[in-house]
Parts: structure tokens; C-alpha cells; sequence
């Protein structure tokens, strides 16, 4: 325990304070998509642009796109939560067998986005980068449309991140995902107050 924690404060005090930047906006997203609060995706915009410069140094190919289609969503997210339509929009759910089918599809295009990829990039992680991009893009468009399960995605997602990150060497993002598995969990909870109960009916019969 006491080694970790040494080569935790090693690594820490390693950082750049570019991705201290990305940190601290990546936490603002989250806690205001919790809110419901639309300011989150300029904290999206800018956090995802310092990111795919960060993914690019450490050779995460799948992240680097990843973060270049997060910059994209984040205007799309923005113009979504804006506006009288934004604000008639309500949390909704989806029905389970929607889920499970389109699990069982990003597991595959996951698996074939490996395959292709193996070719050009030799990285032990190459898998679990491939997956995590792949639920991610999903789970981003469930964002922006308010489906409520898309924190119980990005409470897999967000640990498996924390893993893949101090593994590579990016503290600070690594503690940064962990932090984001508990907002997820914290979301969730909190979608769920806002959701109407007619909603809620419907998914449950």
C-alpha cells in the first residue's frame, strides 16, 4: 500500500498543467450535466480539446478520435439543451431489450475496430481503448438526449478509463475518472428525480 501510494505522488507531481486544465473543466462537465445545467458542454468543448492533444503524446489512437468527436458533440450537446425545445425536453428512459441490443452491437464493432486497428498499432491495451471509444460515442448521444441509463454506461466506462489511464501513465486523468464514477452513480440518482412517473411506468411494464 505504501508503494502505491509513493508512485501515485511520483507520477503526480509529473503532470502537466495542461491536463490539471482538462481536469478541473472535465469535473465541471459532469457536475453540471448532473444538473442539468447546459454550461456543461463549453466545459466539455474545451477539456476534449486539450485531451486529444494528451491521448496523441501517450499513443491512444481510439481516444484521440474519441475526444475529437466529444468536441463535436459538445457544440451538438449545446444547441440540444438550448432554446424552448431544450427546455420541453424531459428525462426519459429506455426499455431493456433496446439495451441489450445495442450492447450486443458495440460489443462487435468494438471487436472489429480492434481487429482492424491491430495492424497499425501494437498496444497491449488496444482492446480496452477500442471498447471504451466505442460505448463512449453511444453513451455521449444518450447525454445529449437525456436517457437516464446513460450513467449506469459511464459508470463501467469511467472505471474501466481509471484503469486504462494510470496504466499510461496520466494520473491525474486516472483520479479524474474515478471521480467520475461516483457523479455518474450520483447522476443517475439524480436524473431519476426528474424524470416524470409516466415515464417510469412505461418502462417498467
Amino acid at each position: 500500500m505504501q508503494e502505491l501510494l509513493h508512485q501515485l505522488l511520483s507520477q503526480l507531481s509529473e503532470q502537466s498543467y495542461l491536463e490539471l486544465v482538462a481536469v478541473v473543466l472535465a469535473l465541471a462537465y459532469v457536475w453540471l450535466a448532473a444538473k442539468q445545467n447546459s454550461w456543461c458542454w463549453p466545459c466539455a468543448l474545451v477539456s476534449t480539446s486539450i485531451y486529444t492533444y494528451l491521448f496523441w503524446e501517450v499513443t491512444l489512437p481510439f481516444h484521440v478520435l474519441l475526444n475529437a468527436y466529444y468536441i463535436v458533440m459538445a457544440i451538438y450537446g449545446w444547441r440540444q439543451w438550448q432554446g424552448p425545445a431544450s427546455r420541453a425536453a424531459q428525462v426519459s428512459s429506455w426499455r431493456g431489450k433496446q439495451h441489450v441490443m445495442c450492447i450486443v452491437l458495440l460489443v462487435v464493432g468494438s471487436l472489429l475496430l480492434t481487429k482492424g486497428a491491430s495492424s497499425v498499432f501494437d498496444d497491449k491495451h488496444l482492446y480496452l481503448d477500442a471498447f471504451i471509444t466505442v460505448f463512449s460515442v453511444f453513451t455521449t448521444v444518450l447525454v445529449a438526449h437525456k436517457v437516464r441509463e446513460n450513467w449506469l454506461y459511464w459508470i463501467v466506462i469511467d472505471a474501466a478509463s481509471a484503469y486504462l489511464f494510470f496504466v499510461k501513465d496520466l494520473v491525474l486523468t486516472s483520479v479524474l475518472f474515478v471521480l467520475y464514477t461516483c457523479f455518474a452513480l450520483y447522476a443517475y440518482i439524480q436524473w431519476g428525480k426528474e424524470q416524470p412517473a409516466t415515464t417510469l411506468a412505461a418502462v417498467e411494464s
